[in-house]
């Protein structure tokens, strides 16, 4: 039986709108013992359509990309066979360590999960808080993806 994957991948359209709807995204560095590091992080999107998030300059996931700027995230949803979808995208990141541009993507984050308007302007105590943060910013290499839906119930 030849491979259905063409038929179950998701459009350009199709991609962009479920990254713009998605929710938590699985986000995998390379750990220091050579094993995957997955944590699940909050997410917006830039111009370009590339993911970013923000994330302690200290933390884990920070120092293991610096040592190796591969990463790999997947958005996922379903229960039923019939309902899986999903979204993979590997690729190189580029960290961001500028204190208003993480402060303006903080913001972007509190609007898309919490509803809290973002502001034109940048008050002191949001600084202060994105001082500490970095932003990371996916470069997409290759994309993968899936919907059980285009089958149609044929399996």
């Amino acid at each position: 039986m030849p491979s259905r994957r063409n038929n179950i991948a998701l459009t350009d359209e199709e991609r962009t709108q479920y990254l713009a709807d998605g929710w938590n995204l699985q986000v995998a560095s390379i750990g220091p013992g050579g094993f995957p590091h997955l944590v699940a992080m909050w997410y917006v999107l830039d111009d370009e359509g590339r993911i970013m998030f923000t994330t302690f300059r200290k933390s884990q996931k920070v120092i293991n990309l610096q040592r190796n700027p591969k990463m790999t995230v997947m958005l996922e949803s379903g229960k039923a066979y019939n309902e899986l979808k999903g979204l993979v995208i590997e690729g190189e990141v580029d960290i961001v360590d500028d204190t208003g541009f993480t402060a303006n993507v903080m913001a972007r984050v509190g609007e898309k999960y919490n509803g809290i308007p973002a502001r034109t302007d940048t008050p002191e105590a949001a600084l202060k808080v994105a001082s500490k943060r970095v932003v990371v910013r996916l470069n997409p290499v290759d994309v993968y993806s899936w919907d059980h839906g285009k089958l149609g119930g044929v399996y």
